[in-house]
Formats: structure tokens, sequence, C-alpha cells
């Protein structure tokens, strides 16, 4: 419980690291759209678990192959081990800081974006606070997830929202699949007009084919058309319309289209966004919490972004922690309306003891319990991965 007063007897006593593990997660990984298709036994995705001496263990998550986070934590191994988890911004800016020279933005960032969240839900524990009253209070309970499905050919859209769609969902993104590879404007077309038809008028819908791809084949000429026929179907935005790197072409793009466009998935640390913000790339910004430098880098870039007025929506394709960390950004900041909520993964259906359920009218309560809020289900959790005994270790 929090203590009052100036007396350094009544503080928080350190909680140490005593050890990070990493789960990565097979068996079951959701097909991503690229043009080199993920495959279920593949890992994209792995979780974090740092134990402490007081026997509070915090859970993060991290987009990228869970066999590289287990290399990556050996490497940051002595920098975090004794460090006090309850000061998760300067125990990570210091495994920022001390790992720079090996290439920042890669596996090393991700993987410390992991550990960040699980201090960050180690300091909710041990105040009893949840992270977003930690982060300087809760702004709305609770917030609309769109479902991220991906695209089909027309005469399937209907059979891939559908199910989505009776659950509760009013959110819809779709992307990726065939939309903007076949260089086929009428197709293109054909598969918005379905997916519009089968949402129906009053459900938001919001559009990325994915030129973050392999050899994305298009440019800002077929991004400007394509903008432009969005429109007539009341697409909410265009998410990844081109290469990552094109920042012209996004300027371009932003200014031009009628539709609002946004990106940053593939950014990592707050560095990296500040010239895309400063020209002017974006109507909303897509950080990813699991990517990015975790809980810590994020509330800087959210905080960046909306001092140039440019809105955040969280980048979320990862598992149920990553959706519990972006429940709890979406809670700290005004004006958050959306978190990404990927359909059909077991990784966010079945690893929680209690997995999230909308409510009537298509919200996710966000939780306000201590730390993340949630908790995991070690079987669950041990279905898809080789050796879940050590990740749940006390």
């Amino acid at each position: 419980m929090l203590t009052t007063g100036h007396n350094p007897s009544t503080a928080l006593p350190p909680v140490r690291i005593r050890s990070i593990v990493a789960a990565p997660l097979f068996g079951e990984s959701p097909k991503g759209g690229w043009s080199a298709e993920i495959r279920p036994e593949d890992s994209i995705h792995a979780l974090i678990a740092v134990h402490t001496d007081a026997g509070i263990t915090g859970y993060g998550s991290v987009f990228t192959d869970g066999r590289l986070v287990q290399a990556a934590l050996k490497v940051l191994e002595p920098l975090f081990l004794g460090e006090n988890a309850l000061q998760p911004e300067r125990v990570t800016e210091k495994l920022h800081q001390n790992t720079f020279w090996m290439g920042r933005g890669g596996t090393l960032t991700h993987t410390i974006s992991g550990i960040d969240i699980a201090l960050w839900d180690i300091l909710g524990k041990a105040t009893g606070l949840s992270v977003g009253s930690l982060l300087g209070g809760r702004y709305i309970e609770r917030v609309r997830p769109y479902c991220s499905l991906l695209m089909e050919m027309p005469d399937r859209m209907h059979d891939v929202v559908a199910p989505y769609k009776a659950r509760g969902f009013k959110a819809f993104k779709v992307g990726w699949g065939p939309f903007g590879r076949t260089n086929d404007a009428g197709l293109d077309r054909a598969i918005i007009a379905a997916t519009r038809d089968a949402l129906g008028p009053d459900v938001q819908l919001f559009v990325d084919p994915g030129a973050s791809d392999a050899h994305w084949p298009q440019g800002l000429k077929w991004a400007l058309r394509s903008a432009e026929m969005l429109a007539d179907y009341q697409v909410g935005w265009f998410e990844e319309a081109l290469k990552p790197d094109a920042l012209e072409d996004f300027c371009t793009l932003r200014r031009a289209s009628p539709v609002p466009i946004a990106g940053g998935e593939v950014l990592t640390r707050r560095q990296s966004f500040l010239p895309w913000l400063e020209r002017g790339a974006f109507d909303i910004v897509q950080p990813d919490v699991t990517k990015v430098g975790g809980i810590s880098e994020q509330r800087r870039i959210v905080w960046m972004a909306q001092d140039y007025g440019v809105r955040y929506v969280g980048h979320g394709w990862n598992t149920a922690l990553g959706v519990a960390a972006d429940l709890q950004l979406a809670t700290a900041f005004p004006g958050v309306d959306l978190v990404e909520f990927i359909g059909g993964s077991p990784y966010v259906d079945g690893i929680l003891r209690e997995p999230f359920v909308l409510d009537a009218d298509g919200m996710l309560p966000i939780p306000n319990k201590p730390g993340l809020g949630i908790e995991l289900d070690p079987a669950g959790v041990a279905r898809y991965t080789p050796d879940a005994e050590p990740f749940f270790a006390a």
C-alpha cells in the first residue's frame, strides 16, 4: 500500500529483479497476410515474466520471435539483475543507453519493451494501483475495440466479418490480403464495398493494405487514388498506405487525402517519431507498445503527438498482455477512443483466466485492478510455449 509523509523509513523498500524469463509462443500464430505468410509453428510473439525477490512477478509482451527475445535477455541480463523493479523508466532507460551501439530499434528494443511493460505491472502490484492510475489518472473506464481482420476476396468478406459483428464489435479494421497487390483497382473497390455491405452503415471501418510487407508494389499515385475510393465507403482511416520509409510521400498523401492517414507501427523509440510528427505525415500515429520501448516510451510519444495535434491510436496486433497494456494507455490520455483487438487469435483469447469480454455497447472495460489488471492462465500459456514452468516460477 502507499505511504505518506517524508520519512524515508516509510517508503516502499526496493523490489529487486531476480530473473527475467521469455515464453516464445508457438503453434497457433495467427496469419498476418504477409507475402511470406506466418506459419502456425512460427514464433512472432513472446511473453515476458520479471521475477523479483519480493515474490512479485510482472508480465509483458514482445512482438518478436521468442527465440530472439531469449537471446536478447542473455545480453541484457548483466544490466537488469538486482535492479529495483519499482523504477521502470530508469531501469529501461539504462537498458536502452547501454545497448544503443548494438543497434537501436531491433530485437533489443523490442525485448526492452516487454520488460518495461512487466516493470509497470510490478509497480502497480506493489502499490495497489492500476498502471493507468500510475501514469497520471484515468480519463475513461471503457474503450471501443476495433476488430482487426485479414482481407479476402469480395465474396468472402461477409464470412470474415460476420462472426465478430455477431460478438458485438462495432468497429473493424481489414487489411493485407489481395488489396493493392493485384494492380486491379476494381478488385480493391469490390473488397471494400463487400466489407461495408457486410458491416452496414453504422459500423466503423478502417483499412490497412500493409505496405510494410516485403516488396510492396504500389506507390504514391496508387495511394492517392485509393484514398479517394475509400472515402466513398466512409472509411475512418487509411493505414500503412505507403512503404514505411517514404516520409515525403506520406506528407503529400496526408495533405491530399480525404481520408485520415495513419501509420507509425514500424517505428521504435520516440526519436524515430519526431520527423514524422514535425513534417505532418500522419493524422493518426500508431506506436506499438510491444515494440517501441514499452509503456515508458509510448507515453512520451503520445504526449508528443498530442502537442503536434496528431491523434493517438496504439497499434496492437499482439497478445492479451499487449491488449492489457493498450487498455491502460487508453485510459491514461485524453481523447483516446479505440484499441486494436486481433480477431480470433488464441494468444489474445486463450491465455487469460478471465478473457476480455465486450459489454452490451461493444466496449471493453478497462481493468482498475493493480498493475495491468489481468491474470494469466498457466494452462493456457503452456499450450503455446515449450516450457512454461520457469516462466511462472515464483
